[in-house]
């Protein structure tokens, strides 16, 4: 399972002109979930990025956590995180898990992120063509792959 963990300013999730997804400060991620992830990729991950010290303290230092700061989160799923681009030109999919899998494991994610913060988290739409706007704050953006950990 692959993250990229974005800290934002703001961020919403647009489809076929509807907003579905609305945060102020806090962190976009977007999740890349491969055949052979576990709930043992969504336990690490999610606890991984709910404690992960990207935001300031009072001293302007990264020492603070999303629960810490009790900011808000999206979560979308995004298979291209998965690309394979060694050969040719046109990235290979072959990597990321199908819907049948894809799916559980993203509601899965969604649901122990959730309990982690304590709160609900933005999601965008499996499968949807999306439109993120965001205004990544810093900027920080970090790259998490559970299977390198």
């Amino acid at each position: 399972m692959k993250a990229v963990i974005q800290r934002v300013a703001y961020a919403t999730v647009t489809v076929e002109f509807s907003l579905i997804s609305k945060i102020d400060k806090g962190l976009l991620v977007l999740i890349g979930i491969s055949p052979d992830d576990t709930l043992a990729d969504i336990l690490w991950l999610s606890n991984k990025i709910a404690n992960l010290r990207i935001f300031n303290d009072d001293q302007a230092i990264m020492n603070k956590s999303l629960i810490d700061i009790d900011a808000n989160a999206i979560v979308v799923s995004q298979f291209t995180l998965l690309a394979k681009t060694k050969k040719g030109n046109r990235p290979s999919y072959i990597g990321a898990a199908g819907p049948d899998i894809a799916i559980p494991l993203y509601e899965q994610f969604i649901q122990e992120f959730e309990k982690l913060l304590q709160k609900k988290v933005g999601t965008g739409i499996f499968g949807a063509d999306m439109q993120i706007d965001l205004q990544n704050d810093g900027p920080v953006t970090i790259i998490i792959d559970s299977h390198n950990r």
